[in-house]
């Protein structure tokens, strides 16, 4: 019956009997809490582990679409490191090409440098040549000059100057003027007389006229003067006396002699005055003591001339000698009143030029003095 109480009490609590809140340990109700337990925490673990899985999916997505761009992006660096390697590879053998065109300029720059420092030497050595011949020049020239303001202001029409105007000498006495000779012992170059044979009459005895178209021509000239054969009174004197008594058989000679004369290089010399030089071009063209060079016919030649300073002398005969000479005489005289070494009067100046002219005329038709 004991037994029975406890068992009827423990099925049926006695009223005003404490139920416990919380379980004790050992009870029986411990089973229940424990499944109630266990069922929540598999919800909870199915639920993190749907959120596990979508938050993988998603992270495979996007590591899909990131190595997609990544590999674009890969794409895209590789061809643009392929135009970086191929513009590298141009510039470089653009930067090979300046380089050698760098230093053919540098080779060149070099050789063109040495060139004209080796033409400026050559250029200074012959400037001092020149100065040195024509400090020489101009000494001789300044001296020449002195002596002839001496004769030309001493010259009057009352009493003129018989050194002056040789035709007023006897032909005993008559004498060569210097010309355009360079060596002073032995070079002359103007003629005193047309023809010792033919004895001209004294100015002041002659009839003369003057020419209105010649005397105008000359005034004109006399206003500028110049050796410019383009004015009208130099181009008649040109054609009608310097050509024609410069027109020798041998042309291309001639010819050297005319701008010899022009430019007052022109030299005369007698040949026996000095020992004969070494002939540099033929004997054909330097004629010799028995043949002339101007002519090509067979004269004895006292005389040679030297065109400049060629060094070669052509021997010429007494006629030849008289034209040039007589030509010489004219542009000598042209020159000294160019110069204002003349102070005469425009018609006296006039009547010397004609003089001149009549000589130069002369000595092409072959009337030379007996002394040449």
């Amino acid at each position: 019956s004991q037994a029975n109480f406890e068992e009827d009490s423990q099925k049926q609590p006695a009223v005003g009997h404490w139920k416990p809140l919380m379980p004790s340990k050992g009870s029986k109700e411990e089973p229940e809490t424990g499944c109630q337990d266990a069922g929540g925490v598999d919800e909870t673990q199915s639920t993190e582990q749907l959120n596990v899985s979508r938050l993988r999916s998603s992270s495979v997505e996007i590591r899909e679409k990131g190595s997609e761009f990544l590999k674009e992006e890969l794409h895209k660096a590789q061809k643009e490191l392929k135009l970086k390697d191929k513009e590298c590879e141009r510039l470089s053998k653009v930067r090979e090409q300046l380089e050698q065109e760098l230093e053919e300029l540098k080779f060149s720059l070099v050789q063109e440098a040495h060139k004209m420092v080796r033409e400026a030497n050559t250029k200074q050595a012959a400037s001092e040549k020149q100065l040195r011949e024509a400090r020489g020049k101009i000494d001789m020239l300044q001296a020449e000059v002195t002596a002839l303001k001496t004769l030309v202001i001493t010259s009057t029409p009352s009493s003129p100057n018989r050194e002056l105007h040789p035709q007023l000498q006897s032909p005993s006495k008559a004498v060569f003027r210097k010309g355009h000779g360079r060596n002073k012992s032995t070079s002359s170059a103007m003629v005193s007389a047309a023809c010792q044979n033919v004895t001209p009459e004294p100015v002041s005895h002659e009839c003369k006229e003057v020419d209105s178209i010649l005397f105008a021509e000359f005034q004109a000239w006399k206003e500028s003067p110049t050796v410019d054969k383009s004015c009208s009174f130099l181009d008649r004197i040109y054609r009608e006396d310097v050509g024609p008594c410069l027109d020798f058989t041998k042309q291309e000679l001639s010819e050297l002699v005319r701008v010899a004369v022009e430019q007052n290089t022109l030299t005369i010399e007698p040949v026996a005055s000095q020992t004969l030089p070494v002939i540099k071009v033929s004997a054909e063209e330097c004629g010799g003591p028995k043949k002339c060079a101007l002519s090509g016919l067979p004269r004895t030649c006292k005389h040679r001339i030297m065109l400049g300073d060629s060094g070669n002398y052509y021997y010429i005969s007494p006629s030849c000698r008289a034209r040039i000479t007589a030509v010489c005489n004219f542009f000598t005289y042209i020159r000294y009143i160019q110069q204002g070494l003349v102070r005469q009067d425009v018609e006296l100046m006039y009547w010397e030029v004609m003089r001149l002219r009549r000589e130069m005329s002369l000595a092409k038709l072959g009337f030379y003095p007996s002394e040449m």
